[in-house]
């Protein structure tokens, strides 16, 4: 029998695309992510700029347009067009020089809290954060002129609602969102067919060695990617070798079984000249002992199921016809049941053997009539062979399955027709299975790989 895979080992093997595609799967996620990011900031940055320039372009705007006036400080021209004419819109502009402070209109005359001003190089302007009369989060651009003797130092503040930058971002990165989303899917449905079909060839070089194995081509086709090629390559000389220790197996059972049938025979010839009755049984049954253990020989040889064919329906009807005729005075009933074209991975004298143990058997216990019926059962074929004699009991079924065992020694034979039988079947994987049949009889059921 063959043992059960190791859960640990095949744990450990795992799928090679399932493997592939979530590494793929890995990779691509994290790669949209820092794209995201990447472009995120990208954003940012421009929309940031965006609003900064135009702050600065009023503050530039403001300073070469602010002279002395009675109150300290004036403008030659209004600055409170859009947007800084809307109250309260987060849009302001600011000039403090001493005491005195000019105000956009927007201000509706608050000030603007300005954060601690550090020292900046005169005429750039610098970003800050800050708070509008509302509370509401500002962007700020604050210009610093310094003062002389005569003025003391100005300073100028222009400011943006916030939501104008991250309103605006949040708008797009739901977009970039959904735009890398859908990416990200078209590259794993590309991914995926990749993966596919570059593990075709894997798959097609499986069902080449299954056609081997079945027995309908001898090697596995050179025409292969070159990266598995040499793996095919191998693969053909491990055949190869192992045809050759198939036919060196065949020539010593060949040999080991001419080697041993002179002296049987003349074992045989000897105990009849010699009137040795007692002897006969014992060298016909070391006939029947060594013939058995060369089957098992030649079925080792063929490597079990690996490379053997034959057509079930073939050697049934042949053995049915046969039998059929050898119980004519009885008047028997033999029905095949069979479809053509069903073949079992078994050796054609190997199958004989074991279906003309099972048809004898049932033939001399039969009442009027046998029936033998076979259907596919996943991997394997299972044959029926059942007739309508008196059936045996459990305690019987063990007994007959042992070798030398016989429940009847009226009838012929030497006991060893359906432990043989077992022993091949499980030799080429199957089994042998006896059981009460719907005839009232008993039903073997033998089931061989397919």
């Amino acid at each position: 029998m063959t043992p059960p895979p190791d859960a640990t080992a095949e744990r450990r093997g795992g799928s090679l695309q399932r493997r592939l595609f979530l590494g793929a799967l890995v990779f691509v996620t994290l790669a949209l992510v820092v794209a995201g990011l990447a472009i995120g900031l990208v954003l940012h940055r421009f929309a940031r700029g965006q609003i900064d320039a135009r702050l600065d372009g009023a503050l530039f705007a403001i300073l070469a347009d602010l002279g002395p006036g009675r109150s300290g400080l004036t403008l030659t021209r209004p600055h409170d067009g859009p947007p800084f004419d809307r109250d309260l819109s987060g849009w302001y502009w600011q000039v403090r020089t001493g005491d005195a402070v000019l105000r956009s209109a927007s201000l509706a005359g608050f000030d603007l809290a300005l954060p601690p001003i550090r020292e900046t190089p005169p005429g750039r302007p610098r970003p800050a954060d800050g708070t509008g009369p509302r509370g509401e989060a500002l962007i700020l651009r604050v210009l610093y002129r310094p003062g002389d003797a005569r003025a003391p130092d100005t300073v100028l503040v222009a400011s943006a609602p916030a939501a104008t930058l991250h309103g605006p971002l949040r708008e797009a990165g739901r977009t970039l969102a959904v735009a890398l989303g859908l990416l990200g899917l078209c590259l794993l449905a590309g991914i995926a067919l990749q993966v596919r079909l570059g593990l075709r060839p894997l798959r097609r070089l499986r069902d080449d060695l299954a056609a081997v194995r079945a027995g309908t081509q001898t090697r596995v086709p050179a025409g292969q990617p070159e990266e598995i090629r040499p793996l095919v390559v191998e693969l053909n000389l491990l055949l190869d070798q192992n045809e050759a220790n198939l036919e060196r197996a065949r020539a010593h059972v060949a040999n080991l079984a001419h080697g041993l049938k002179t002296p049987l025979a003349t074992l045989a010839l000897t105990a009849e000249r010699h009137a040795a009755p007692d002897l006969a049984p014992l060298v016909a049954s070391m006939d029947r002992q060594v013939r058995h253990h060369l089957r098992r020989a030649r079925a080792a040889a063929l490597g079990g199921p690996a490379r053997a064919r034959a057509d079930l329906r073939a050697h049934v009807d042949d053995l049915a016809g046969t039998l059929a005729r050898l119980h004519a005075e009885r008047g028997l009933a033999i029905d095949v049941e069979i479809s053509a074209g069903i073949p079992v991975a078994c050796d054609a004298q190997d199958l004989d053997e074991m279906l003309g143990n099972l048809i004898d058997n049932a033939c001399r216990w039969a009442r009027q009539r046998v029936r033998i019926r076979a259907e596919r059962a996943g991997i394997q074929v299972e044959v029926r062979v059942e007739d309508d004699g008196l059936g045996l009991t459990p305690q019987q079924t063990a007994q007959v399955l042992q070798r030398g065992r016989r429940l009847d020694e009226s009838m012929p034979g030497h006991g060893f027709g359906l432990p043989i039988t077992l022993e091949l079947a499980e030799l080429y994987g199957g089994s042998l299975h006896l059981e009460r049949s719907d005839l009232h009889g008993l039903c073997a059921r033998l089931r061989l790989p397919a």
